[in-house]
């Protein structure tokens, strides 16, 4: 008998190869019990006798009685089950106490005939989604004190009973919620405490920035102040100068190397300009180029136009730029006051 149910299992196993995994896997309620007589017994909805499978080999029995608030877990034993499939759909269970026809419907219900009843038994997804684990861990605990000899508790037979709280789960499921704001808040705080951190640095090393340039200015020997404002006046006279300004007021368009030659002539004419400029603010290369055409007395109209950009874009880069290095709301004006100051 053991060897032909063993190679019955071995041919089901290479036949059928359950793809879509274990037939029996999860919860089971009884619905129904149908005499051969066609008398028909249904069992309640709230109090009804409960299968629960692991795989399609463990069986843990038990009752389950359903509330408002809660549900009980009555569990009852526990069954060593073999499902072997016997052609047609049909599959024959096999429990301790014998074999059994079992019938599939769909996969919300089956039929186990015993003795010639029908039992039938339909899926309780929504109750072992839930508290599958639970029931889980109820009918192992009961079954490994069931098979202890040291234990007097259940040796009148009698099951044991468990509450399992809807209102208890609840409170976990928002006790969780409730954590992992609270998580995410206190991660959110810590982002703006080091946003405002790394501001406040930012804005403590532009004050530095500032304060030098302007002690640099101020500690400018005059024969210096007035050799640099020489070379100023020079180059602002020179044919290079009006070449430059002829170009950018007529529209053309300059190219990279019309750029690096403006960089060259800044640094003849502010020898200063270009490290002071880059070194209070990661500009971008727009903003930079405004800059440079700002310490070359190019007017804002004709800057528009070289940069093809419209006169408001670049109001509002200049004025922005004035927020971001001194902290504060500025005209467009001001700041042109301050690229003019600096490097000199």
């Amino acid at each position: 008998m053991i060897l032909a149910v063993c190679t019955l299992l071995t041919g089901c196993g290479n036949c059928c190869g359950k793809d879509d995994g274990y037939v029996l896997e999860g919860l089971w309620l009884l619905e129904n019990a149908v005499t051969p007589e066609g008398y028909t017994y249904d069992y309640p909805v709230e109090n009804r006798y409960l299968l629960m499978y692991v795989g399609d080999s463990l069986l843990y029995r038990g009752q389950l009685t359903q509330t408002a608030s809660a549900i009980v877990v009555s569990t009852s034993g526990r069954s060593e089950v073999t499902l072997i499939s016997v052609g047609g759909g049909n599959w024959l269970y096999m429990e301790d106490d014998g074999e059994h026809p079992l019938f599939l419907e769909g996969d919300s219900a089956i039929i186990i005939q015993r003795r010639g009843v029908r039992y039938r038994w339909v899926r309780a997804a929504d109750v072992y989604e839930e508290w599958g684990s639970e029931i889980q861990a109820i009918a192992e605990r009961e079954a490994a004190v069931a098979s202890s000899s040291q234990t007097e508790s259940t040796s009148d037979g009698e099951p044991h009973h468990y509450v399992l709280s809807t209102k208890e789960r609840q409170q976990q499921s928002v006790i969780h919620v409730f954590i992992f704001a609270t998580v995410g808040i206190v991660i959110f705080l810590c982002i703006i405490v080091q946003i405002a951190l790394a501001s406040r640095k930012e804005k403590r090393r532009l004050q530095l920035q500032l304060r030098q340039i302007q002690e640099e200015h101020e500690q400018c020997p005059q024969p210096v102040r007035q050799a640099l404002d020489e070379v100023a006046a020079a180059y602002f006279g020179s044919d290079e100068y009006h070449n430059l300004l002829s170009r950018i007021t007529s529209g053309q368009r300059l190219k990279d190397s019309d750029w690096t030659e403006i960089e060259s002539q800044l640094k003849r004419a502010y020898p200063g300009f270009c490290n002071q400029l880059r070194s209070l603010y990661p500009m971008s290369e727009l903003e930079c180029q405004v800059c440079q055409l700002i310490k070359l007395r190019i007017a804002p109209t004709d800057i528009a136009t070289v940069l093809m950009r419209d006169a408001s874009t670049i109001s509002t880069v200049r004025s922005r730029l004035y927020k971001k290095v001194f902290g504060r709301k500025g005209g467009s004006k001001e700041w042109d006051e301050f690229i003019r100051s600096i490097g000199e």
